[in-house]
């Protein structure tokens, strides 16, 4: 496989500073039409790319935050939010009209993934980022055409609701349509407790506590000496299944330790002597 093109992300930074070398963060499809998002990460620069003709390229330069880092869609798939974690923020581009929607203050660093979206039972439609520098997942409220969440506009593009966390270092969070779970990690936190158990929040009453999974000792795997990582959750497509990433020392035998979604209880370890980190 070759290239078809080259394009450089060189050029001005929000600040009004040039950059020689920014890093790309983030690209995604938009399901409704031909262009890419794509997330210059020193910039703070958005870049909407219409790919119909190549030869011609048509972008949109949006200027947001810095620094861009991961990102995800809003349940209409209109809407594409991204952190800028350097700025304790997440921008949101208005894919329709090609233009900034909002930018949201948030917690410490806030790292999504792609972000998670459900319904909230007091103030509808929220989209989720957990934060590696700070305790909470913050709920953002996103706007809906749907008639039963208009009352819900006033809150849009803010955050409605934090949920606490044992500590900081989340990357992921996940939910499913299925599922009346919202699962969130903390691989990052420097306690070996923290870091080896995934946090699980009941969509249904979120005043609770999250229940606690030690995916660590869960796993049956030894012990050692560096802190085991339990990393990213992920439903099988059914919803009923969500798969964490165990990650070792770079010595250690790693998993994927599988839990039931509905009663949070181990189905399978997957692990042998070659996987590691996976």
């Amino acid at each position: 496989l070759e290239p078809i093109k080259v394009c450089s992300t060189r050029g001005q930074t929000v600040d009004g500073e040039y950059h020689p070398e920014p890093r790309v963060a983030s690209i995604v499809a938009n399901p409704v039409k031909p262009e890419w998002v794509v997330s210059v990460k020193e910039t703070g620069q958005i870049l909407l790319v219409d790919y119909t003709d190549l030869d011609n390229l048509k972008t949109t330069t949006i200027a947001s935050s810095k620094f861009l880092h991961d990102g995800g869609w809003d349940a209409s798939k209109r809407y594409f939010l991204v952190a800028a974690n350097a700025s304790n923020q997440v921008a949101a581009v208005d894919t329709k009209t090609g233009k900034l929607a909002a930018i949201v203050d948030t917690a410490k660093i806030p790292h999504p993934g792609r972000g998670a979206n459900f319904v909230h039972p007091q103030f509808g439609p929220v989209w989720a980022t957990g934060h590696l520098g700070d305790d909470v997942v913050s709920l953002i409220s996103t706007p809906s055409d749907e008639k039963k969440f208009k009352k819900h506009a006033e809150h849009n593009w803010k955050v409605v609701q934090e949920l606490k966390m044992p500590g900081a270092g989340n990357l992921f969070v996940k939910t499913h349509p299925k599922s009346t779970n919202f699962w969130a990690d903390a691989p990052m936190n420097p306690e070996r407790e923290i870091a080896e158990s995934v946090y699980v929040f009941d969509m249904n009453d979120l005043s609770k506590e999250p229940r606690v999974l030690n995916v660590g000792k869960d796993s049956g795997l030894p012990q050692g000496a560096a802190i085991r990582r339990a990393v990213q959750p992920e439903f099988n497509q059914a919803g009923n299944e969500v798969w964490i990433s165990l990650w070792g020392g770079k010595a250690d035998q790693s998993a994927v330790v599988v839990y039931d979604d509905k009663t949070l209880k181990v189905k399978s370890v997957i692990t042998s002597p070659e996987v590691i980190t996976p």
